[in-house]
């Protein structure tokens, strides 16, 4: 009889609604970020009104801080936060911990299952290494992007810096990737030169590699560039070279009146049958270099 009645017991506890419900604490925060994840955020829902003390717990269930004693709180919704401190005023360590609420009306303590991580060590990039030293980001679908590939020491979000400002956050959190870059700062494509970008991350917490802790990695962003800007010693009527920089199929020619399309590194062309001082203009996609060719 005892057991059958110890089991009705314990089946009707089962049917007895959590007096804490609609649960919801910030997994992982850091007290250190400046940042909205600064401080670990407690919501609970009460089913009754009650006079509560929040407490939390470190990996041995010992209180850490207590955040609200005998605290009366109504029905519905409560929000609690933590700031990372202990009872004494000491920044907590890094590590995981949990909430005990005390509902004093109805003589229970509940620990939440939920794990807050504090974490105030930012991300390392472990490494960083771009697909292609040189692009060209002319619109002709050829090596019009740099990838970078990356390696992180843990869970983040990459942040990519160019002189100082923010111009790429990866969507993905991953360890493990890559992003690509377009030659753009603030929506505006940049003159060709050679940049260095600063690679950081941002963790799930909030924390941030520092200035001193970010990769740098060096690319080249070129259009179609002609390898001299002054031609001599040209002869009328006969055929000349000249050197061609660029990742295009073909581009189109102008030299003097005449035009044409050739591809290739080197440019082959007849000199005018006049002497004089001629114009010779390369275009790409948009982008074009000019040299002064002198014919005598």
């Amino acid at each position: 009889m005892a057991t059958a009645a110890a089991f009705a017991i314990t089946e009707r506890l089962k049917l007895v609604k959590s007096p804490i419900y609609g649960t919801v604490i910030s997994p992982v925060f850091s007290p250190v970020c400046s940042c909205a994840r600064g401080k670990a955020v407690i919501r609970i829902k009460l089913r009754h009104g009650d006079h509560v003390t929040v407490s939390i717990l470190d990996r041995k269930r010992q209180p850490l801080r207590t955040l609200a004693v005998g605290l009366s709180v109504p029905r519905g919704k409560s929000v609690f936060r933590w700031e990372g401190l202990t009872d004494f005023g000491d920044r907590a360590p890094e590590g995981s911990y949990q909430v005990q609420v005390h509902l004093e009306g109805q003589h229970r303590t509940i620990l939440l299952p939920n794990v807050i991580r504090l974490d105030t060590t930012p991300p390392d990039v472990a490494d960083t290494r771009p697909n292609r030293p040189q692009f060209s980001p002319d619109g002709d679908t050829r090596a019009d992007s740099v990838s970078i590939h990356y390696k992180l020491s843990e869970l983040a979000y990459v942040l990519v810096y160019l002189d100082g400002r923010r111009i790429i956050r990866t969507k993905s959190h991953q360890p493990n990737g890559a992003f690509a870059w377009t030659g753009k700062l603030n929506g505006t494509l940049l003159p060709a030169g050679t940049y260095t970008l600063s690679i950081g991350a941002v963790d799930l917490a909030g924390n941030v590699t520092p200035t001193a802790g970010r990769a740098r990695v060096r690319v080249e962003l070129r259009y179609i560039t002609l390898a001299n800007r002054h031609i001599t010693g040209v002869v009328s009527g006969t055929k000349f070279v000249i050197g061609v920089s660029t990742d295009a199929r073909s581009y189109r020619w102008q030299l003097g009146a005449r035009k044409g399309v050739a591809s290739g590194p080197v440019l082959r062309l007849l000199a005018p049958q006049q002497a004089g001082r001629y114009t010779l203009r390369v275009t790409e996609h948009g982008h074009s270099s000019a040299a002064a060719v002198l014919v005598g």
